[in-house]
């Protein structure tokens, strides 16, 4: 009989000859390779659904950032003649900028949604608080200001300053579930510091 992996004596009988192949089952596990796991691209959802979802949350944002423009087309005219912070950068800017922001935050939370081995409740949680408290921001600044005058710009200031928390929290809350999605929401803070800025000069200055 021959070795390990090698053809034995062939067996003859009723005109035919058989060749057993006796192959040690260790060097069966050495040939066989090893197929690597599936990168979880799509986790464990359908790529259908979460298609699906990835778009409603940029359609939740882009609603919210259209609701959040309302306080300022109704009652913007003030602020034409205010005064502002020098480095305050054009109206236009402000639109860009935000759509994008937005977009980039409905991209964070989808891909926190995706992930179903963690736990995701207070990370959806915060994203709703932010939701929230970018509704509230204008309808303070430019909705009560012909009513309440500085004191609307101060609250404002109040209700930018949470919302700057909120939106470092969920980066704490975004990143350990997916480092993409907490990276995504960085610009989002820096945003909301520097319009921090322009918020706190009206205040001072108006």
């Amino acid at each position: 009989m021959g070795g390990k992996g090698t053809l034995s004596t062939p067996l003859r009988g009723a005109g035919l000859t058989y060749w057993p192949l006796i192959v040690h089952s260790k060097s069966v596990l050495a040939n066989v390779e090893e197929v690597p796991p599936l990168p979880a691209l799509l986790g464990d959802r359908p790529w259908r659904r979460q298609s699906m979802a990835l778009l409603a949350f940029v359609a939740v944002s882009w609603l919210v950032s259209l609701l959040s423009s309302l306080p300022i087309r109704l009652n913007g005219t003030w602020y034409a003649l205010a005064d502002k912070a020098p480095w305050t950068p054009p109206g236009w800017m402000f639109s860009l900028v935000w759509l994008v922001l937005y977009a980039a935050v409905a991209v964070a939370v989808w891909l926190v949604w995706r992930q179903r081995d963690f736990p995701r409740r207070s990370a959806l949680t915060v994203y709703g608080a932010l939701l929230l408290l970018n509704l509230a921001w204008p309808l303070m600044f430019f909705g009560l200001y012909p009513m309440l005058g500085t004191a609307a710009l101060w609250l404002a200031l109040a209700v930018l300053g949470a919302h700057a928390v909120t939106a470092t929290l969920a980066v704490l809350h975004f990143g350990p579930i997916s480092r993409t999605a907490g990276l995504l929401m960085l610009p989002y803070v820096s945003w909301l510091v520097f319009s921090a800025s322009l918020n706190l000069f009206a205040a001072v200055n108006n």
